[in-house]
């Protein structure tokens, strides 16, 4: 009777989330990414991809690596390229898509999307598939966005990316790296005039930038493979805000930890002589 009503009891409580399990060669490949060897992060993604090819994560990460190849070859990555909004939205601003990249990146992305959504349609509740799909997502959104220069294009797949996360954190908050999506969803749109706001309709996004600052800071915090992106969002978003001290401390911490990333030291220095210049004014 005991061992009846303890099993009564705890079958009472609703089951707790597991901890999500992230692959060490995953782990190793976004070291990789974010120190801009991007040939390594290939290499070890394609030896993923071979011994798991039905896994979606090692598609979505070698997407992401042209991804940030091109970021990088364009100058995307700048801070002058962020803090511009002309920047972002000329075409003639940057260089054009490379198109092998742009092939290898479409195709990689496809794959991802198929076999994620193949897991969600049989188990909705597929936890690892719907990051995948999230991750896969915000990768096409910033491409089509950014390197395409496709910015109305890409409204909609930032929606979906957007619809994306907030299911997979309803299934388990502990993928912290989804909020980046969210958290930047909400600061870009509390970022756009007044005018466009209002045609753009992002289910129960506010556009509160506040609110977009502490998510992105709870992924810089807490997030596990976009922990470096939510600080580099970070640091661009203290820039546009006049808040050069926070995106100093910021790109300081990013600099130690990927000391063979050049943008990022070069992105450093440059923040440091622009505070130190305006301390001498």
């Amino acid at each position: 009777m005991v061992r009846l009503l303890f099993t009564l009891l705890l079958l009472s409580f609703p089951a707790l989330a597991a901890d999500p399990i992230f692959p060490p060669e995953v782990d190793e490949a976004f070291h990789h990414l974010y120190s801009f060897d991007f040939p390594a992060a290939q290499s070890l993604m394609d030896r993923y991809i071979a011994a798991k090819p039905n896994d979606p994560m090692g598609y979505t990460v070698k997407a992401a690596t042209y991804v940030y190849s091109e970021f990088d070859r364009m100058g995307i990555l700048e801070t002058e390229f962020f803090e511009s909004d002309k920047s972002i939205s000329d075409p003639k601003h940057k260089l054009k898509p490379d198109p092998a990249a742009h092939d290898k990146f479409y195709l990689n992305i496809e794959k991802a999307q198929a076999l994620a959504q193949a897991s969600i349609d049989k188990n909705p509740n597929d936890a690892p598939a719907r990051f995948a799909m999230s991750l896969a997502l915000g990768e096409l959104s910033d491409y089509v966005a950014l390197v395409e220069k496709h910015q109305l294009a890409s409204l909609s797949v930032t929606k979906r990316a957007y619809r994306e996360a907030k299911s997979l954190l309803a299934i388990d908050g502990n993928y912290y790296d989804a909020y980046l999506t969210t958290g930047f969803t909400e600061y870009l749109v509390g970022s756009l005039p007044g005018v466009v706001r209002w045609f753009v309709k992002f289910d129960d996004v506010e556009g509160d930038k506040a609110k977009g600052f502490r998510t992105l800071d709870l992924v810089a915090t807490k997030g596990h493979y976009l922990k470096a992106l939510a600080k580099i969002l970070l640091a661009t978003g203290y820039l546009r805000e006049k808040r050069p001290l926070e995106a100093q401390m910021l790109l300081r911490d990013l600099t130690a930890e990927y000391p063979a990333n050049p943008l990022l030291k070069k992105e450093y220095q440059k923040i440091s002589v622009r505070i130190q210049s305006g301390a001498r004014r």
